[in-house]
């Protein structure tokens, strides 16, 4: 099975020598094993062994018992296979020695686990495909170039550029400086992005210092749209570290500065090529456009069911702040930032959904399927989209998004459409991986209360 996919990769690559099978958990976080080329042809065949404990780890890295995964079942394995079509070289190591291939995980009776986020995709895919369209869709993620030494106080801080010899310091959005400045990561970037078949076409300097977007190319199949959005995730953390720096994903490393967000766009087109978002006339406006109006109120409808999704940690929310480019509010508008729905400007056939609620901490697979979850509730039961913002929505009244991850956690679990498109069985490990990690970061004591408290209270 697929071997062919196995014997060319191998001859374009002789000097192989370990391969990486690797496997997206709930976090998004890369797990797996390291083999010997050898083995590869049997892996292929047979498979390979992981317990399904790795689908209940915490932000901390530990098994959640709570979850059933673990020692309740024994621990036990569960049979992963690659999938075809993801083998590729790491080219960060040297000499062309390694390659990796993503996996995912089946049960006794052979079927994908539903227990794991790249198979929920695959599960919500079908489901929307029910509705006949063709979907183009396109990620972008935001990250932060970040120094390896911090500061005297122990805060993060942005790299010094290897061209001036000077630390970025200041906002300085779309600034080709600060691009030349890092030339050689973006080239390497890029370059490695191209050598495992992840469409990268462009980055960006952001809204601070260090802050970069790099853009996917727009495609028409979600899952693999996905699995860039991982993988490429894994270049730069790569590339960074090879040139002496790390890069995060982290939703608000800052406090003081604009967030990292995980930015969703999505069309759609009929039997006949059309794209049913685009305005009825040239001279008319997507808001106008009654399927766009529809998908958009099914997102609104959905926003609280799926923000613990979205935002799927303590850090996450600290990124919704009033004026950061990060939405606050269920809002939408027309080329209009502020808004957790915009809908960019630009020619008819390109008009399209951009989603902007997902922090770029959030798990490409779950927050792809909750996007699903959202335009299909939209679509099929007609829902009605309020009146799209005009200006800054931080400085309008509009019904807000959930400001913490026990509020968010909760309305997740009492939306049984949640259910539905995830599972409930997904769902509850979900939900009981998160109020673990909810009581984690909680019962830390911090800095600022040892120097705010002790001495006075």
């Amino acid at each position: 099975m697929h071997y062919q996919e196995v014997s060319d990769f191998l001859q374009r690559y002789p000097n192989v020598q370990t391969i990486e099978l690797l496997l997206p958990d709930l976090n998004g976080v890369l797990r797996g094993k390291r083999i010997e080329i050898d083995l590869l042809e049997k892996v292929y065949q047979q498979g390979f062994c992981l317990p399904a404990s790795v689908m209940s780890l915490n932000s901390s890295g530990a098994s959640v018992e709570k979850a059933g995964l673990g020692l309740a079942q024994g621990d036990r394995d569960y049979l992963c296979r690659p999938i075809p079509g993801t083998l590729a070289i790491v080219p960060w190591v040297d000499h062309q020695t390694r390659a990796q291939v993503l996996c995912t995980m089946y049960d006794d009776d052979g079927e994908l686990l539903p227990l794991v986020p790249r198979n929920v995709l695959l599960k919500a895919v079908e489901r929307f495909q029910g509705l006949g369209y063709q979907v183009g869709i396109a990620l972008e993620l935001e990250f932060y170039l970040v120094d390896t030494q911090r500061t005297e106080n122990g805060a993060l801080q942005p790299p010094v550029s290897p061209v001036s010899g000077q630390r970025m310091n200041a906002t300085q959005v779309y600034a080709m400086q600060d691009l030349a400045d890092h030339d050689a990561f973006i080239a390497a970037v890029l370059n490695a992005a191209r050598e495992q078949g992840i469409p990268a076409d462009a980055v960006i300097a952001e809204y601070a210092p260090g802050q970069f977007e790099v853009n996917l190319n727009y495609g028409d199949d979600i899952v693999a749209a996905a699995d860039h959005a991982l993988l490429l995730k894994r270049v730069i953390t790569s590339v960074a570290k090879q040139l002496g720096m790390h890069a995060t994903f982290m939703a608000k490393p800052y406090l003081d500065e604009a967030g990292n967000g995980l930015h969703m766009h999505l069309s759609l087109m009929d039997s006949k090529g059309q794209n049913i978002f685009a305005p009825d006339t040239a001279e008319a406006c997507a808001t106008d456009n009654r399927f766009m109006q529809q998908a958009v109120a099914g997102l609104i409808d959905m926003a609280d069911s799926c923000q613990a999704l979205w935002s799927p940690t303590i850090n996450s929310f600290k990124r919704l702040a009033p004026g950061s480019f990060a939405p606050t509010s269920k809002t939408w508008g027309y080329d209009n930032r502020s808004v957790a729905l915009r809908i960019p400007s630009g020619s008819r056939n390109a008009t399209r959904i951009e989603h902007r609620m997902a922090g770029a901490d959030a798990n490409p697979y779950l927050a792809t399927a909750a996007l699903l979850a959202g335009v299909y509730v939209g679509l099929t039961q007609a829902l009605q989209v309020p009146t799209p913002v005009i200006g800054d929505a931080y400085k309008q009244e509009h019904p807000r998004v959930a400001d913490n991850q026990r509020d968010a956690l909760r309305k997740m679990q009492s939306d049984n459409r949640i259910s539905e498109w995830f599972g409930e069985a997904f769902v509850e490990l979900y939900a009981t991986v998160k109020w673990d990690d909810v009581r984690l970061f909680e019962q830390h004591i911090s800095a600022l209360e040892y120097e705010l408290l002790l001495p006075y209270v």
